[in-house]
């Protein structure tokens, strides 16, 4: 495998999220200190230096498809309606900012409260196309709030406030919308997980209606749902994974781990869950009855691990240690080590391009590495 450093670029603070646009052109890079920059995919050159949030950035979300708002396209000759690709991003000023990818612009802004913004994610509405604007909702969390706007920054809900601050929010995927392919057992209806000291709450994306409670008598760091819809996982504060099957009131607990955890990561077809929560990136088996019970797979790094991503089409997974090692693995295989690299710094954020060629690595020093993949 050829995998060789593509370009690089440095923020003025601790990256602290990192987002391809939907076609793959763009990555959208979040310092700390509260800038979004975009780049050229393609060469790493900046295309538009945006403000952010004058108290720090939290959070970077663009809209599966491409969502936008309506703009008129002077370079047509009618003039006619276009959508622009629209970037949200959450701060620490309580607010959830919109801007124009092509343009730089920002379009609109929805002011939360005084609680930072930490969680932004998109959803279509239940049994809609990404393809479809209107029916797009941007799930945005703010202390114990949470609500539901519409692309143009508007609020299509408020959800009742949260019994404690909300740590995660998490999407479940929906057949046809992110299809996991043959043999997939997504659900029909959009969920939005969010996650609090306490429990999960499962809401409806489309009516808004509570579907479920999942108690759970510890803090939650983060969420993550299998592509096929059927495991909901948490990493958990008191070092420990937890499942879910919600639809078959099924719940599974693997403890045991050097430190809390907040890294998950599932394969493309559900088969694998990669967790950090030790010097080990770990792999469980979740078929069938799921990974209960199971030896994981082990795949070691020298320091604690800090990031974990497969990728969205295919089998490789990343995996970063506090020492700046990152590793590329293939846990199908007998020597599932593919590539290794040491950076100067630690890692805090992997994104694998739309097509999975391109790898973007954030860094605790501010520094974005993109690497590219290919045969």
């Amino acid at each position: 495998m050829n995998f060789s450093k593509h370009w690089a670029a440095t923020l003025d603070d601790y990256v602290i999220d990192l987002a391809w646009s939907p076609d793959g052109t763009m990555l959208a890079a979040a310092s700390a200190a509260g800038g979004v920059t975009l780049y050229d995919a393609a060469t790493g050159a900046v295309r538009h230096a945006l403000p952010g949030h004058e108290d720090g950035a939290n959070c970077l979300a663009w809209p599966p498809g491409g969502t936008g708002l309506p703009t008129r396209d002077s370079s047509r000759p009618t003039g006619r309606e276009t959508r622009a690709t629209l970037l949200a991003t959450g701060g620490q000023d309580g607010c959830v900012r919109f801007w124009d990818g092509t343009t730089g612009k920002q379009v609109a802004e929805t002011k939360l409260g005084s609680a930072w913004v930490e969680h932004l994610v998109w959803c279509p509405a239940s049994g809609s196309q990404p393809s479809a604007p209107s029916s797009q909702f941007l799930f945005a969390a703010a202390g114990k709030k949470l609500v539901a706007l519409h692309p143009d920054g508007s609020v299509a809900h408020t959800f009742p406030d949260a019994p404690k601050t909300i740590s995660a929010l998490a999407v479940r995927p929906v057949a046809g919308v992110n299809d996991p392919g043959p043999g997939s057992t997504s659900p029909a209806t959009t969920i939005i997980a969010a996650a609090h000291f306490g429990g999960v709450c499962l809401w409806d994306a489309a009516n808004f209606v509570i579907q479920k409670e999942l108690p759970y008598g510890n803090a939650i760091l983060a969420l993550t749902w299998s592509p096929d819809g059927r495991w909901l996982v948490a990493g958990c504060h008191d070092n420990s994974v937890h499942l879910w099957v919600p639809a078959e009131d099924l719940e599974l607990h693997m403890s045991g781990y050097e430190t809390k955890l907040k890294e998950l990561s599932f394969s493309r077809d559900s088969k694998w869950l990669a967790t950090g929560g030790g010097r080990d990136a770990c792999v469980w088996d979740c078929t069938g009855a799921g990974p209960e019970g199971r030896e994981p797979l082990l795949l070691p790094h020298q320091a604690r691990v800090c990031a974990v991503a497969f990728q969205h089409q295919h089998g490789l997974l990343a995996s970063g240690a506090a020492d700046g090692e990152f590793c590329l693995w293939s846990p199908s295989r007998k020597n599932p080590l593919i590539a290794e690299v040491k950076m100067p710094a630690t890692a805090t954020r992997f994104a694998w391009s739309p097509d999975d060629t391109l790898l973007a690595v954030g860094t605790e020093k501010g520094a974005v590495f993109v690497f590219r993949n290919g045969e």
